[in-house]
């Protein structure tokens, strides 16, 4: 993307007026937000209609600093409001500045959110709607983009580096930034409020186990089972509902997996970030303009069985790929790890074997659960509580079919007693005490099955914390 395309170029610059109100927020556009997104525009024309060579190459920022680029537009900032001095408060100039500065070489409005850690997600709602979720609950902010055509603008900066595209011919698209963050985009005409900007952001460095441990997502001894649980090569799936987490423990579940393996990881867009030396990472790829270049997680599933990995992490199986998946596990590709949508670990059988009919196979469904069984051996089932945490609430065995009904096994579960004072969650990990069938496995790789399961007797329960 050109300078010229950053600064706005393509915003025509005899704009129509903005209705004051905006009939999809159900509230009053704020009149001095208004005046300052304006003040933001004015600066911006007079840049581009203004600046010389030697100003441009530094705007370029390639090789000039932040504060290189923000001296030349502090001076245009100046020139500006030496016309209309009572704009902004002096002491607003310096955001200004910032701002605009963000334009050039960030993502407008939303760039100072994808710079504080504390926020977990960016919601851009059409132009004038930002929402951020914080420590699990989400708070609306005061900045806004000017117009759809300057958000528009940010999208295109966010797609055309990755080779992705949105136009109305393809309004969906997941994309990601630099830092690896998951970026989920719908344009008009899908969107009836204009385009939809969707952004999970992950930590500049990876949550370990132990970070889990002290957030209350799980108990120092499920920390230690699932760990002798990877060792041993047991095939798990991660479930969860949306914004649950399975991805951030997907990530710490994979850093158990031992240095000397040879890891492939299929994503839709790549956010899984291993320590391992030996990993391959692999990306799905939508259709061209043109509708062809395809590449499905399916393909590349079937492509990774080809590249002799000790260990198949799938991003997240949505589709026909869970069938592929699933053979996989069951032709020697033991300890694969992946994630799934459901509500319950007895829901993702029920998704599994949907997403297995959309493979388009006419199986019996006792053969699809036949797979399954002899596939999984172990569901992680995560939930967001209500006060915003994350918590791993069941950890449970896949054992074998009775009948024509698959036989599941709850080895953890968290157990909820309630709300504090503070609306924080009360609530202690329970060991059920029972043993699983899948102790062969253990043997198998010479992994020793904690002792603590061995002991642990029905009811007794570790409390967070201990």
């Amino acid at each position: 993307m050109t300078l010229l395309e950053r600064l706005g170029r393509k915003v025509k610059k005899e704009q129509a007026v903005q209705e004051k109100e905006d009939i999809f927020a159900g509230r009053a556009v704020d009149a001095k937000e208004e005046e300052y997104q304006n003040l933001k525009l004015t600066v911006h024309r007079q840049i581009v209609d203004e600046m010389t060579a030697e100003q441009q190459r530094i705007l370029d920022g390639t090789n000039h600093s932040r504060e290189e680029i923000e001296n030349v537009i502090s001076g245009y900032v100046q020139r500006v409001l030496e016309r209309n001095p009572f704009v902004v408060p002096r002491g607003e100039r310096a955001r200004l500045v910032s701002d605009i500065c963000d334009e050039i070489l960030g993502y407008g409005p939303i760039e100072p959110f994808l710079k504080d850690d504390s926020i977990t997600e960016v919601m851009v709602n059409g132009p004038k709607k930002i929402y951020i979720e914080r420590m699990g609950k989400l708070h609306l902010t005061a900045a806004q983009f000017h117009d759809n055509a300057h958000l528009m603008s940010v999208i295109d900066k966010i797609v055309t580096p990755i080779g992705r595209h949105v136009d109305e011919a393809s309004p969906l698209v997941d994309a990601r930034l630099p830092d690896g963050s998951r970026v989920n985009i719908v344009i008009p005409p899908l969107s009836l409020i204009g385009p939809c900007v969707t952004i999970r952001k992950f930590s500049k460095t990876p949550l370990s186990v132990e970070n889990l441990i002290s957030f209350g997502t799980l108990s120092e001894q499920m920390a230690i089972f699932l760990r002798a649980c990877v060792k041993a090569k047991l095939n798990i799936m991660i479930s969860g509902g949306t914004g649950s987490g399975k991805t951030t423990t997907l990530n710490v579940i994979s850093s158990f997996i031992p240095h000397d393996e040879r890891i492939v990881t299929i994503e839709d867009a790549a956010e899984l970030r291993l320590e391992q030396p030996h990993v391959v990472t692999l990306e799905a790829r939508p259709a061209n303009i043109e509708g062809k270049g395809q590449v499905t997680i399916r393909d590349l599933v079937k492509n990774s069985l080809r590249m002799r990995p000790d260990r198949i992490i799938v991003g997240e199986v949505r589709g026909g790929e869970a069938l592929d998946m699933l053979q996989a596990m069951n032709t020697g590709h033991d300890g694969s790890l992946t994630t799934a949508h459901a509500n319950s670990p007895r829901d993702v059988l029920s998704r599994l074997e949907t997403m297995v009919l959309m493979s388009g196979l006419d199986l019996p469904v006792r053969a699809i659960r036949d797979q399954i069984s002899s596939a999984l051996d172990l569901i992680i089932h995560q939930e967001r509580i209500q006060d915003g945490s994350r918590k791993i609430t069941y950890i449970t065995e896949v054992q074998k079919m009775e009948g024509d009904v698959i036989v599941l096994q709850d080895l953890f579960r968290f157990i909820q007693t309630g709300f504090d004072e503070n609306g924080k969650a009360l609530g202690h990990y329970e060991p059920t005490g029972l043993q699983p069938q899948f102790l062969s496995k253990f043997r198998a790789h010479n992994v020793e099955y904690p002792k603590f399961m061995q002991t642990a007797g029905v009811g007794g329960h570790w409390e967070e914390g201990d």
